[in-house]
């Protein structure tokens, strides 16, 4: 029986999400330098595709200028997809995006990626500093997307062209961690990847708005949905519970209104949370998407979600404070596909 489950699992392609951690003291340099290490070691691995994710004013996470990273991990791999998971467009010009974009699949033909989210990927504060206003919001959202994907046809209907960019095939996703996306991913019949990895709660249920609703498209005749999971992986379960604490730390000080850097590992938990705040995480950090062990519980948990989800694909983010590690963590995961 559980080889019928490697079989059904074996169809899955895998990919990576990356926030480029800053380690507690280490800096951005040594992030970029990390990030380029795992794209290669994924990419030897057979993983699809490596995305980024824009967040901002956030002391451990170094992913802040996103296109700039994507540039920098498509040179330093051969043929991984690499692209934006996601650009949070209310913070941009569709314009300026459409050139980024549009400069990356000029130099990587075939290997760009263009996720959208609408969430600021920050705190107000720093929103407002980004786009020197607040006038503008989530509910332009659908307009941007409709301006994007003009600037990327072959004949704009708009004056002004993105160059480069019009007439370029980069393919553009939404995402969402709520049923917003979902309902306009369905409308467009563009791909949809839904955070799973910190709102669990409501992924069947956007899930299943995206399918239902689903409009075929010049770019999807059916639907395609890629979840986020996170992955701690290590050759035995108590390694991967004390792995693990890095990142329930992280979530853990975000709760706190104190973001900092990526902490290192720590026997237990108990001793820095509350009843309370551990509760809180864990509905961020769900046992179902959120998932740490050896390889067996790995395999046992993935299978489960991918069968729950019917996903056609999973994007695994793996926030571990050592590299060695978390190269680890990610061969563990590519070992189940052997």
């Amino acid at each position: 029986m559980q080889h019928e489950h490697a079989k059904v699992f074996n169809k899955i392609p895998l990919s990576v999400l990356d926030l480029a951690p800053i380690r507690q003291g280490s800096n951005a340099r040594e992030s970029f330098k990390e990030s380029v290490e795992l794209a290669q070691h994924v990419e030897r691995l057979g993983f699809n595709r490596y995305w980024f994710a824009e967040h901002h004013n956030m002391p451990g996470i170094a992913s802040s200028a996103t296109s700039v990273l994507i540039s920098h991990i498509a040179g330093n791999t051969k043929h991984m997809r690499v692209g934006a998971g996601g650009i949070m467009l209310p913070n941009h010009a569709t314009l300026v995006i459409a050139e980024q974009f549009g400069t990356l699949e000029s130099l990587f033909p075939g290997r760009i990626d263009l996720g959208l989210g609408r969430a600021p990927g920050t705190d107000q504060a720093t929103a407002f500093a980004l786009r020197r206003t607040l006038n503008s919001g989530p509910e332009e959202f659908p307009m941007q997307v409709n301006e994007l994907q003009d600037y990327f046809s072959d004949e704009p209907k708009t004056h002004v062209k993105a160059i480069p960019g019009q007439g370029l095939n980069v393919p553009i996703w939404l995402l969402g961690s709520s049923d917003f996306s979902a309902r306009l991913a369905a409308h467009k019949g563009l791909p949809f990847s839904f955070a799973s990895h910190f709102a669990p709660a409501y992924t069947i249920p956007a899930l299943k708005l995206y399918r239902a609703n689903f409009e075929p498209s010049d770019t999807l005749a059916k639907p395609y949905a890629m979840v986020g999971v996170n992955v701690i992986a290590a050759d035995t379960n108590e390694e991967a519970e004390y792995l693990a604490s890095s990142q329930y730390m992280q979530f853990l000080n975000l709760r706190r209104g104190k973001p900092r850097q990526l902490q290192p590992p720590i026997e237990s938990m108990d001793s820095v949370w509350s009843p309370m705040e551990k509760a809180a995480v864990y509905e961020s950090l769900d046992p179902r998407t959120t998932i740490v062990g050896d390889k067996d519980t790995v395999r046992e948990r993935l299978i489960a979600f991918q069968e729950e989800t019917q996903a056609d694909e999973m994007i695994i983010g793996s926030q571990i404070f050592h590299l060695k590690d978390r190269l680890r963590s990610y061969e563990i995961v590519a070992e189940l596909f052997d």
